[in-house]
């Protein structure tokens, strides 16, 4: 840490005018941002907008994400002082011009207008010319980033990591639920089932509609870099989306969520899938389910944080941006 720096840096989420570079703030003060970077609007020079979406109005079981992108931030005040360990050096905090994009705005009694105010947030963040990482909010988000990535990028390859599919049927285009967002976004041609993988599923699944299942006894058994490996190999070269619902993670590593099962992985083994997932053509990202009321000392949270550092790093991994 650059000691200096530390005396004289506070609120960098206002204060800061670089997009690029590491902060030495004190990680228990200061108004707080994703990895203390600045909040703007103005998107110009941005490579990556990170933005929260507060919503949890959709969930099957105990609600509390709307409150994820806040307690994200927070825990993210950690890990801005250095590059991210396990990744050869590589320091996205450095190399990529990163923006907090804020919230979006939404009236929470009109719940059924926001699916359509999502999916044009994210698609006014395509347009500027950066890419969007997400703060969820329950899973029922990731249908309408999907509408926006889709229409930039065609069909993409779906790496969706979870203890559930989400692959429910359900055919009420007026229904917004998180446990059918995928099924949607297969019948709408917006997944290429045929380079999709599932990872970390453990609750039955009658019809996976194509997408590949490792479930989490594959994780636990052939080892988290072997499942990485097949699911990279399914991509290809194809446009990834990847979603990290943090009920993948087992409720002993990630108690603050909605529908926690348990035999899930630990945090080490998705640090490792992510980091062996380096070389997938990502182009957008989310970490979601995050919920605080039923988090414990922040880990859930702080384990949400990390997952999101790492979506940086996949998506600006040298050569994958030039």
């Amino acid at each position: 840490m650059a000691l200096e720096d530390a005396k004289n840096e506070v609120d960098g989420a206002i204060m800061r005018t670089d997009l690029k570079g590491l902060s030495f703030e004190n990680a228990f003060a200061g108004a707080p941002s994703f990895l203390r970077r600045r909040y703007t609007k103005d998107l110009s020079g941005v490579d990556v907008a990170v933005t929260g979406i507060p919503f949890d109005q959709a969930v099957t079981n105990r609600p509390g994400t709307r409150l994820g992108p806040r307690a994200i931030r927070a825990a993210s005040s950690l890990q801005p002082f250095d590059p991210p360990y396990g990744w050869d050096g590589y320091s996205p905090l450095e190399a990529l011009a990163v923006a907090d994009y804020g919230d979006m705005a939404f009236d929470y009694a009109y719940t059924a207008d926001v699916p359509q105010r999502i999916e044009a947030h994210i698609a006014g963040i395509l347009r500027a010319g950066a890419a969007a990482i997400t703060l969820g909010g329950d899973h029922s988000i990731t249908l309408s980033i999907l509408r926006a990535h889709a229409a930039v990028h065609g069909p993409l390859a779906l790496i969706q990591v979870d203890a559930h599919t989400d692959t429910w049927p359900d055919d009420d285009a007026a229904r917004i639920d998180h446990g059918t967002f995928c099924y949607t976004a297969v019948k709408e041609g917006l997944i290429d089932v045929a380079r999709s993988s599932h990872i970390g599923i453990r609750t039955v699944v009658e019809d996976n509609l194509g997408i590949h299942i490792h479930d989490a006894r594959e994780v636990h058994e052939t080892g988290a870099s072997a499942v990485a490996a097949a699911a990279k190999a399914r991509a290809g070269d194809a446009p990834v989306y990847l979603s990290f619902d943090i009920d993948a993670l087992d409720p002993a590593f990630a108690p603050g969520t909605g529908t926690p099962v348990w035999g899930g992985l630990s945090s080490a083994q998705a640090a490792t899938l992510l980091r062996d997932l380096a070389g997938i053509n990502l182009v957008g990202g989310d970490v979601v389910e995050v919920s605080p009321p039923f988090d414990s000392a922040e880990i859930t949270a702080v384990a949400g944080a990390h997952v999101a550092m790492e979506l940086l790093c996949l998506w600006g991994w040298p050569g994958q941006t030039a």
